[in-house]
């Protein structure tokens, strides 16, 4: 398969991850081609080990391919070296995590900022105020994460993903650990960065509904992907595909 890397945020050329050696080698990614284009939102499903988590640590550049390619935002990974991947992500990559990962001493405000200090970059007076207000949080700028509801802080680290601007962010299960409400909140402020600041985001997620936000859904099994759905109608839909494919 030939892919362009013109007008894609991020591309996975023939990518393969293996674990281990021997008898004990596990390839978790198994020639996988993907391109996702920029101001899209994708969502990447599949059952338990069939490779989600390693396509997202592999396309972020938190784990390296064992052959192929990975590119952001049209800078192949593979010839640099560990530090440069570092700098590339601060620059240009953004996380959200099911279990947040917020500096507890930090308040908000600060979490937020951090990205743009890791990068050597002076938040701009009112920039991250006006972040916080975008995820509905402009008064709990001066909280620290324990005096956060779980849905708060993950509006926080959704706005400390944005707040660099990035080529992408990668969401790696953001509902997991959420009530149904705080879920719905979090997924719409997904869609509403791709919607109004043509944000680029892939998001792992065993949740059909969750998935139902994506402009296309990306199906693995044993390391390949297996199916693809355009414009999903709905969460059936997509509980459809999925059932489907644990039946293979």
């Amino acid at each position: 398969m030939t892919i362009t890397t013109i007008g894609t945020a991020v591309e996975l050329r023939a990518v393969t991850r293996i674990y281990g050696t021997g008898t004990a080698a596990v390839t978790a990614l198994d020639e996988v081609d993907v391109a996702i284009p920029p101001a899209t939102f994708t969502a990447v499903m599949g059952p338990s080990g069939s490779g989600k988590s390693t396509l997202l640590h592999c396309a972020a550049g938190l784990d390296r391919a064992t052959r192929g390619e990975v590119m952001i935002d049209g800078v192949p990974l593979g010839g640099l070296s560990e530090r440069a991947v570092t700098k590339l992500r601060r620059e240009r990559v953004g996380f959200v995590f099911q279990s947040f990962n917020l500096i507890p001493a930090l308040s908000a405000e600060q979490n937020v900022s951090l990205p743009l200090r890791l990068a050597g970059r002076r938040p701009a007076p009112g920039d991250v105020r006006a972040m916080l207000a975008e995820v509905g949080l402009a008064d709990r700028a001066g909280h620290r994460p324990s005096e956060l509801s779980g849905g708060q802080q993950q509006r926080v680290a959704i706005a400390r993903a944005l707040v660099t601007r990035p080529a992408v962010v990668f969401a790696d299960e953001p509902t997991g650990a959420l009530d149904t409400k705080a879920s719905r909140e979090v997924l719409h402020l997904l869609r509403a960065a791709v919607d109004r600041h043509a944000q680029t985001i892939v998001m792992v997620t065993h949740d059909p509904y969750a998935a139902a936000f994506a402009d296309r859904v990306l199906f693995l099994a044993d390391g390949r992907v297996v199916d693809e759905l355009p414009r999903p109608s709905g969460a059936s839909e997509i509980a459809l595909r999925m059932a489907r494919l644990e039946e293979r």
